[in-house]
C-alpha cells in the first residue's frame, strides 16, 4: 500500500512514531510530511531536545526504514499533492485542531492540508487523529464537517479493556485502531479475545 502520513503540532508524537514503525513493518510505501510545529513536538516528546535540527529529527523518526520518503511541507510537487497519483490512504497523526480546521474549511497552506484535500476530493481513506481536550464548539463543528466530507476522526484516546500494563501498550492500542481504519492487517488486542 502507498500511504501518506502527516505529522502536525498536536501532542502525540509516540503515536506517530509507532504508526510509522507498524506501517513500514507491513511493507507500506510511506510519504511522510512533518509540519514546523510537528518537528517541535517530535523533538520534545520523543527526543527531549528542542534544539535538534529538522533533518536529524526526521532521520531519527524513520531510522533507516525502507520505503519512507520525507517531504517538506512546502513541496507542492510531491505526488501526494495530486489526485492523479495512486495513493491508497492518508493519515494525519497527530492532527492539530488548527490542521483539522484548515481541512474542514477547504484551505490549503502546506502539503499536509493539500494531501488531505486530495483524499477528500478523490473519495480516498483519510484518517485524522486529534488529541486535543476539552473540545470547543468550533472543534466539534470542524470534526463533523470533515466526517461528513468523508474523513474518519480517530481520537488518540486509548481503551483500557485489554489490560495494558505499559504506556507503550496504550499507544499500540490506538495505533491498532488506526491500522484497522487504513485497512492494514495486524495483530491486536480485540474486544472478546
Amino acid at each position: 500500500m502507498r500511504i501518506f502520513v502527516g505529522i502536525t503540532g498536536a501532542s502525540g508524537a509516540p503515536y506517530a512514531a509507532r504508526l510509522i514503525e507498524r506501517l513500514t513493518e507491513a511493507d507500506c510505501e510511506l510519504g511522510v510530511c512533518i509540519s514546523r510545529a510537528g518537528y517541535e513536538v517530535l523533538a520534545t516528546e520523543l527526543y527531549s531536545d528542542v534544539s535538534l535540527p529538522q533533518d536529524e529529527i526526521a532521520q531519527r523518526l524513520i531510522d533507516g526504514a525502507d520505503g519512507v520518503t520525507v517531504y517538506s511541507e512546502r513541496d507542492w510537487k510531491a505526488p501526494y499533492a495530486s489526485g492523479s497519483a495512486k495513493v491508497d490512504a492518508y493519515v494525519i497523526c497527530p492532527c492539530s485542531m488548527g490542521t483539522l480546521g484548515t481541512i474542514a474549511s477547504g484551505a490549503m497552506s502546506n502539503l499536509i492540508h493539500r494531501a488531505a484535500s486530495v483524499a477528500l476530493k478523490e473519495g480516498r481513506r483519510l484518517v485524522l487523529c486529534p488529541r486535543e481536550t476539552p473540545l470547543s464548539r468550533i472543534h466539534l463543528r470542524n470534526m463533523l464537517e470533515v466526517q461528513e466530507a468523508g474523513a474518519t476522526v480517530l481520537f488518540l484516546a486509548p481503551g483500557f479493556y485489554h489490560g495494558a500494563d505499559t504506556v507503550d501498550q496504550l499507544v499500540d492500542f490506538v495505533v491498532s485502531r488506526c491500522l484497522d481504519q487504513l485497512g492494514i492487517e495486524h495483530e491486536a488486542a480485540r474486544w472478546g479475545d
